[in-house]
């Protein structure tokens, strides 16, 4: 590993002043007192009749199920849908504390890097608070709805899946377990890994600025923006700050690290493998939600379980039916997530584009683009037959 570099940060004059008006106004505009007054507010029979996100951002829309749903449980699949999106969320935010930490412990040491650590450390804490805000809203409505935990779970280590349903088995999750912990060894004693885990962080926060602007502009424009529900002022308030945090993102990893000597072959290969890793878990999109990486034959017992709750009635054998027809047939739905998916996958593109270290697979995002409808079919129509074999017996 390379040694660590004497160049100065604030001779870096535009980079400097950057970071600076960005902490600044984080700090002036930080949301967490909102946050924790929002959460603490929150009275779930004050605002279960009304939707709290855009309509297209609701769980199954635009599947057979949406279409033959009633209005009221429309109502309902789009308050499941922030319930299952922020739960995904939470689980990337506890990752996002400890490697700012581990991060910020490599930089620290280097002259001028203190600006870097304390925006990391603003950053950690509103992290807490969203994650507060997300856990509390999620438990209490499952816990109405349900009566257990459907999309949420208890609090976990940083090292745990950051996609809650992704395409993996028990080794790959060990593996992958192993793999998170080495990297925050190396994060916290290598500069060059310290700052490039935040183009890994910033690339992941790109798929969610395309759904949460939405999911913020629901709150923003309402009639009467402070009566609108919690959820969505908790979207709204969650999106301000995630936006300095895809600021912080892109300048320490775009411009902060070339305070630092370039990165060794070995420095190199570690974050293209950790680039390719963050494809992996870019490359599903579902019908079960826009915008939801997630891998479909993984979700098919938690939809099971939610079609056949008491707040939607269905008999296992009616679930898996109309299961069938929303996973393993072409929909509105299906469609708007491949574009949505497409869309980020641009994104993606443009993001890295110029980043001279990275392979031309991990610059053009291959693995994540290597997917389009007829797979996911395929994959949900295999799947789909071994469930109900499963829940047949």
């Amino acid at each position: 590993m390379s040694a660590l570099s004497p160049t100065a940060l604030k001779a870096d004059k535009r980079t400097y002043k950057r970071l600076e008006i960005n902490l600044r106004r984080n700090r002036q505009q930080d949301h967490t007192a909102l946050l924790d007054q929002a959460a603490s507010a929150f009275d779930y029979s004050a605002c279960r009749d009304v939707p709290w996100n855009p309509e297209r951002f609701s769980l199954l829309w635009g599947t057979p199920f949406w279409d033959q749903a009633s209005a009221s449980e429309r109502v309902l699949l789009n308050q499941l849908y922030w319930v299952a999106y922020y739960a995904d969320i939470i689980s990337a935010e506890i990752a996002t504390i400890y490697f700012n930490q581990t991060s910020a412990a490599a930089l620290y040491g280097i002259d001028d890097f203190r600006l870097v650590c304390d925006t990391l450390d603003l950053e950690s804490s509103q992290e807490r608070a969203h994650i507060n805000a997300f856990k509390t809203v999620g438990e209490a409505v499952e816990a109405e709805l349900f009566g257990e935990r459907v999309f949420t779970y208890s609090m976990r280590g940083p090292f745990a899946e950051t996609v809650i349903f992704t395409d993996t088995n028990q080794l790959r999750e060990k593996a992958k377990r192993m793999l998170l912990r080495t990297f925050g060894v190396l994060s916290a004693q290598n500069a060059f890994v310290g700052c490039q885990y935040f183009l890994i962080r910033g690339l992941r926060t790109l798929l969610g600025k395309i759904v949460q602007h939405q999911l913020s502009t629901f709150h923003a424009e309402q009639a009467d923006p402070e009566q609108s529900p919690i959820p969505s002022q908790i979207s709204f308030f969650h999106f301000q700050d995630e936006s300095f945090h895809f600021n912080s993102s892109t300048i320490i990893s775009h411009d902060v690290v070339k305070c630092l000597p370039p990165p060794s072959r070995l420095e190199a290969w570690v974050m293209n493998e950790t680039v390719k890793g963050a494809q992996k878990d870019l490359r599903p999109f579902s019908v079960v939600g826009d915008g939801l990486n997630w891998h479909g034959p993984r979700t098919l017992g938690v939809v099971h379980k939610v079609l056949t709750s008491r707040v939607f009635g269905l008999s296992s054998r009616e679930a898996v039916e109309m299961m069938r027809r929303c996973y393993g047939e072409e929909s509105d739905g299906l469609h708007q997530a491949a574009e949505t998916h497409r869309t980020a996958i641009a994104s993606y593109r443009k993001y890295l584009d110029g980043i001279d270290w990275l392979t031309e697979s991990n610059r053009q995002v291959t693995l994540a683009a290597d997917n389009d409808i007829p797979r996911v079919l395929a994959a949900n129509r295999r799947a789909l037959d071994r469930f109900a074999a499963e829940v047949a017996t």
